[in-house]
C-alpha cells in the first residue's frame, strides 16, 4: 500500500512542501516517483515520518534528526526510545495540569502558595539546544535575558501582539493576498517590528531563516496556519520580500 505526498501532508496536518524539503535533505525519500513526477510513499516511508514528526514535537531541528535517524536503524527499537520520551512529555504535562489545579484550589481558598507547587512542570529551556545550534550560544543568552527581564503582564502583551499578527496573517490567505501586496506587506512590517523586541534590529537574513522555520517546522507554522491553512507559507514569503527590500545584515 501506498499514499501520494498530498495524501501523506494532509493526514500528517503539515505541507506537500515541507515532505519534499525532507526529500532534499534525505530524511524522508518517497518510495517511489511516478511517471507524472508525483511522491509516493509506502509504509515504510510513513513510519519513518512518524519518527521524523515526533522528534520534531521533541524539539530537535532537522540537521539533529537527521542523525538520530542515520544511527537507529532498529525501527522496533527507535520507536521504543521515541515512546519513552513521549511518556516523559506526558508526565510533564500531567505535572503541568496538576500545579494549575493546585493554584486554583489554594487562590480560591485564600490558602498559601508554595513555589514548588506552582512551578512544577514549567521548563522555559527547552529550545535552548535548538537555538544555540541555529545561531549560537549569544543568540540564546540575549534571548534568555530578555524573556527574564519582562514582567507577566510584559509576556503576556507580547504574546497577545503576535497573536493579533497571526490572526491577521490568516485573513490576509483567506482574502488571497499576495507575498508583495501592499496588504501583506503591511502586516510584515508589524511582524517585523514584533520581532525587534527580543533582537534589536534583526538584519535580513535572521528574518529569512526565522520565518522559514514556519513552514520548514509545524510547531510554529500551527500559529498561522489555524486561522488559515497555508498561511505560514504567505508568512515566509511576505516577510522575504519585506526583508529584502527594507533589511540589511
Amino acid at each position: 500500500m501506498e499514499w501520494s505526498i498530498q495524501d501523506i501532508a494532509k493526514k500528517a496536518g503539515t505541507t506537500s512542501r515541507t515532505l519534499r524539503h525532507y526529500g532534499e535533505l534525505g530524511l524522508l525519500t518517497p518510495s517511489r516517483v511516478g511517471g507524472n513526477g508525483y511522491r509516493y510513499y509506502d509504509q515504510d516511508a510513513l513510519v519513518r515520518l512518524q519518527r521524523i514528526l515526533l522528534l520534531r514535537e521533541l524539539g530537535l531541528g532537522l540537521p539533529a534528526i537527521a542523525g538520530i535517524l542515520d544511527g537507529q536503524q532498529d525501527t522496533a527499537a527507535a520507536l521504543r526510545t521515541h515512546l519513552a520520551l513521549l511518556e516523559q512529555e506526558r508526565a510533564r504535562v500531567g505535572r503541568l495540569i496538576a500545579s494549575v489545579r493546585t493554584t486554583l484550589h489554594k487562590t480560591e481558598k485564600g490558602e498559601e502558595l508554595m513555589a514548588e507547587e506552582i512551578l512544577d512542570g514549567f521548563d522555559h529551556t527547552r529550545y535552548e539546544q535548538e537555538v544555540t545550534e541555529r545561531w549560537g550560544r549569544d543568540a540564546y543568552e540575549k534571548s534568555d535575558r530578555w524573556w527574564r527581564s519582562l514582567s507577566e503582564g510584559e509576556r503576556r502583551e507580547f504574546m497577545g501582539r503576535h497573536e493579533d499578527i497571526a490572526r491577521d496573517w490568516g485573513q490576509a490567505k483567506k482574502d488571497g493576498l499576495a507575498a508583495d501586496s501592499d496588504g501583506a506587506q503591511a502586516v510584515a512590517a508589524r511582524h517585523c517590528d514584533w520581532l525587534s523586541a527580543a533582537t534589536t534590529s534583526p538584519g535580513r537574513s535572521y528574518v529569512i531563516n526565522v520565518t522559514a522555520m514556519y513552514v520548514d517546522d509545524a510547531r510554529f507554522g500551527r500559529n498561522y496556519d489555524k486561522y488559515e491553512q497555508g498561511a505560514a507559507v504567505l508568512v515566509r514569503d511576505a516577510m522575504k520580500v519585506y526583508a529584502e527590500r527594507h533589511l540589511t545584515d
